[in-house]
């Protein structure tokens, strides 16, 4: 994917570099180290640029600018199905991964987004809202029990109640906040950030949009050495930008198998040696998510 945007030269004397905040569509909002903001669009009709990508943009007006050129990036958050890519955030180091027992949960999407993630080298953190709900939460606690064992952090708290042990997880981070809608993202977001509750309100208005509803990534400055990225909520997540190898590895279980069965080409589905189907008629891997590996491979779903 190209971080370079075609256009003729421009005077460098007006350009500034700066980071992309919010992403409305083909509109951004670009914020330079001084702190001011700039509405910002790409030359011509290019797209490519996600929310917490570094851009060099060149003045236009007072307020306004157009994207140059994107920065290179260490990491880039995105879904994509048969026929188009939706960047997500760019730049991210954690991936928090909100899950509530109410609404009821996807484990698949879960899955679909720690690949993405292990993809980019994003360090994941699984964390359970609402955990003042005793008996669902207990319920949500035994299904993301497989995640524990396979060593991802798990954090349970009620944001409605303190939101205190989840910060130490956040600092020094580019976080960014994803999972289904009603998970309690935007409680998370508004507890951490007070003042996201009326930009994102200001934000609503001037879009026309829900109040209640995140329609875009935002990035939000937590302290001088920690961000956080809000995402819409997502009930979908293509991974058509993973190729067959990426998949197998995408599941940190059958790492130590990789490698180990009879035939070099082995893709995991009914081959005779396989070491990774040995591995679940033995029980170390979990059978629900070799089938969502079988799901994926075959492409029989695409989300």
């Amino acid at each position: 994917m190209s971080t370079q945007c075609a256009g003729r030269k421009s005077d460098s004397s007006h350009r500034l570099v700066g980071q992309i905040t919010a992403a409305y569509g083909r509109r951004y909002d670009v914020e330079t180290s001084a702190g001011i903001v700039y509405s910002c669009v790409m030359r011509g009709k290019k797209t490519g640029v996600a929310c917490g990508d570094r851009v060099e943009f060149l003045l236009t007006a007072a307020d306004q600018g157009v994207i140059e050129t994107i920065l290179p990036r260490t990491s880039l958050f995105y879904r994509s199905d048969a026929f188009r890519e939706k960047l997500i955030a760019a730049n991210v180091t954690q991936l928090v991964f909100v899950i509530a027992a109410i609404p009821s949960f996807d484990l698949e999407l879960l899955d679909r987004c720690l690949m993405a993630a292990e993809s980019q080298d994003i360090q994941p953190l699984i964390l359970l809202n609402k955990a003042d709900l005793t008996e669902p939460s207990q319920a949500a606690r035994q299904a993301l029990g497989v995640y524990q064992a396979l060593g991802y952090p798990l954090l349970e708290i009620s944001a409605r109640i303190t939101i205190e042990p989840l910060i130490p997880y956040l600092s020094g981070q580019t976080s960014l906040f994803a999972g289904q809608s009603g998970m309690g993202k935007s409680t998370l977001l508004n507890a951490l950030i007070p003042e996201a509750r009326q930009t994102t309100a200001e934000i609503s208005d001037a879009l026309d949009s829900g109040r209640h509803t995140t329609t875009h990534a935002r990035l939000f400055r937590l302290d001088a050495d920690s961000y956080i990225i809000d995402s819409p909520g997502f009930q979908e997540f293509g991974l058509h930008q993973l190729n067959e190898q990426s998949l197998a590895w995408g599941f940190v279980e059958f790492r130590p198998y990789l490698g180990q069965c009879r035939f070099r080409n082995c893709r995991h589905l009914a081959e005779p040696g396989c070491a990774v189907l040995e591995a679940v008629q033995a029980g170390t891997i979990h059978a629900r998510r070799m089938a969502c590996y079988h799901k994926l491979l075959r492409g029989s779903i695409k989300r």
